[in-house]
């Protein structure tokens, strides 16, 4: 089995996940424990709102087994308050903060705001430089000019003579037909190019998938594809699957994990299927 695979969601702490994901009754506090045995990986977004104190990042460590990962994003407010070289000692010590997870810390990502274009490149070049080897980073971008020439071909150069990754959001499904699933949702997704570029040793993905699951599975055939030939060349995939109603995440990504292991790709089975009874009957930790 290839362990450079991991497939996860945006979030743990999901009150709306009991009764399908998690067992009924479960108490907030035993949420972690029961994703990171459903999941092999968590898009970390808690972290973009607010820094966790060292006590909960022990934590976090201890109730999540040893291959489990936290690919968590960078605090809104270093990358969401203009020029980012401001904000490099802040990011420093966010990152010495996160190394309590030990090696359950994967890759961390940067998320741009839409108005931060390449006419920033300067800036942004100079905090990717001044960030540290030992923890890998990712970037997504959302300004539309990042995603044409030459502004893509020169961030990308960049990021691969820094080895940083480039986040891929691919949000076609949620675009995919005349209805608007993120109509009542406060966080609304770009639609921006799906460019499947591997800048480093890894890749985050991060897909952005349609309440209603059918609708997804135009786009899978591609996703495996790519996933295939990456994971044959020696990279890391994190893959992550969003919903604006998020009460579909965990069954959607599970349907796409069963579409790879059918298609005989040698990805990790999901640890959700080795759990031994239905949800609703699990006993409580």
């Amino acid at each position: 089995m290839d362990v450079r695979f991991k497939l996860g969601c945006a979030v743990w702490a999901y009150r709306g996940w009991l009764g399908e994901f998690y067992p009924t009754g479960s108490r907030t506090s035993d949420f972690l424990h029961l994703y990171s045995r459903r999941f092999s990986t968590v898009e970390g977004n808690t972290t973009f709102y607010a820094i966790p104190d060292a006590q909960t990042v022990r934590r976090w460590a201890l109730e999540t087994p040893d291959d489990f990962e936290f690919c968590l994003k960078l605090p809104r407010e270093f990358t969401h308050s203009g020029l980012l070289q401001p904000s490099i000692e802040g990011t420093l010590r966010f990152l010495e903060h996160m190394e309590g997870l030990g090696d359950k810390l994967g890759p961390v990502f940067a998320q741009l705001p839409p108005n931060y274009g390449p006419e920033y490149l300067p800036d942004l070049e100079a905090f990717l430089e001044a960030l540290p080897e030992n923890v890998p980073l990712a970037l997504e971008v959302r300004h539309p000019d990042w995603f044409c020439e030459p502004h893509a071909l020169q961030l990308n150069a960049i990021l691969e003579g820094l080895g940083v990754g480039r986040v891929i959001l691919d949000s076609r499904p949620i675009y995919s037909g005349d209805d608007d699933p993120q109509e009542n949702s406060s966080r609304r997704k770009p639609k921006l190019p799906v460019q499947p570029i591997v800048t480093a040793d890894f890749t985050i993905v991060r897909f952005i998938s349609h309440p209603v699951r059918s609708r997804n599975e135009a786009f899978w055939p591609e996703w495996a594809n790519w996933l295939e030939g990456w994971l044959h060349q020696g990279k890391r995939v994190y893959f992550f699957v969003h919903c604006p109603i998020e009460e579909r995440s965990p069954g959607t990504a599970r349907d796409f994990s069963h579409l790879l292991e059918a298609r005989g790709m040698h990805v990790p089975p999901l640890p959700w299927d080795s759990v031994e009874q239905p949800p609703l009957q699990l006993s409580l930790f």
